[in-house]
């Protein structure tokens, strides 16, 4: 008796293999496209944030201008830490060389990790959005 109609276990595997090897090529594209998307989302978040904070009197916190609870793409709350009430400068976001990003206010995202440290330096502070030189550039710690 002949089977004729069936594929072999050579063939099988072989197709296996095929399409194991495509999706190892294609996930990490696909992951890199969703960070980019999250990214530039963070990135319009902050600008409309901004936006609001610039437009009033500088306000205390973000539920002052009614933004109480807004979370990033991945899930954490946007920090914004005004230069004034108390806080000073001690707090304020530092660059390379320690001066502060911004004279007003710093405002930014703590990124893919939720973690951040003041100097932008550090390595868990390097996928931060940030806002920085009073809002003439926001994007990615890592490239300012």
């Amino acid at each position: 008796m002949r089977w004729g109609w069936g594929f072999t276990l050579v063939e099988l595997l072989l197709v296996l293999a095929i399409i194991g090897t495509l999706t190892s090529i294609g996930l990490p594209r696909i992951q890199e496209s969703i960070d980019r998307a999250k990214i530039a989302r963070a990135i319009g978040d902050i600008r409309a944030l901004q936006a609001d904070i610039t437009s009033d009197p500088l306000p205390a916190d973000l539920a002052a201008i009614g933004r109480a609870g807004m979370l990033d793409p991945w899930g954490n709350p946007y920090v914004y830490n005004p230069h004034i009430y108390g806080n000073g400068k001690g707090e304020a976001r530092k660059d390379r060389f320690l001066v502060p990003l911004n004279s007003e206010y710093d405002l930014y995202s703590k990124g893919k990790d939720g973690e951040s440290r003041a100097p932008l330096t550090a390595k868990v502070s390097k996928d931060d959005i940030v806002r920085a030189d009073d809002g003439g550039y926001i994007g990615l710690a890592s490239k300012y």
